[in-house]
């Protein structure tokens, strides 16, 4: 996993910067966490801010690892995955759906209901069960982009192309 810079957000989920929150604990030898296990509680915490944000319908934008996490004012919220463009719905209207997550100690499992795509800064989504194709209006087109860009910068092409672990037949 790539390093974390002291001014960004904490990987523990508090909401605080790395420098004022985990990174004194780290110093002293006192970090109760493995990077991986602290991504994986993050992921959890990051999902329920998202879906707490899309019931009181309130916009967020957030990033973790290789994940984007986001809101609209319409209640709809998304967790994407942007090595393979994959998304799962968080939110519907309003209403929270159970996140299909599952985390163990070695691997975080997701059931990823859709691709996603950006296609003339419009946010098109293609179901995996049917092959249906959605274009969704008002979401954060040109944030998910400029993520998608920091995260190529952030990590290697080597370490994106190791988030997915080959499942064995």
């Amino acid at each position: 996993m790539a390093k974390i810079g002291r001014n960004e957000q904490c990987r523990c989920g508090s909401g605080r910067k790395f420098k004022r929150c985990c990174l004194p604990k780290e110093q002293a030898g006192l970090a109760l966490r493995s990077s991986a296990q602290a991504l994986k509680i993050s992921l959890a915490y990051e999902i329920e801010l998202v879906q707490q944000a899309a019931v009181e319908r309130k916009q967020t934008f957030r990033e973790l690892g290789v994940f984007i996490l986001f809101s609209t004012v319409a209640g709809d919220a998304w967790l994407l995955e942007m090595t393979d463009g994959d998304g799962v719905q968080l939110a519907r209207g309003g209403v929270a759906l159970t996140a299909p997550i599952d985390q163990n100690p070695e691997t975080i499992e997701a059931e990823w209901s859709h691709t996603f795509a950006i296609e003339n800064r419009e946010f098109v989504i293609t179901a995996y069960e049917d092959r249906s194709v959605q274009v969704l209006t008002d979401y954060p087109t040109a944030e998910i982009n400029a993520a998608m860009k920091r995260i190529r910068k952030k990590f290697s092409s080597e370490q994106l192309s190791q988030v997915h672990v080959k499942q064995e037949s």
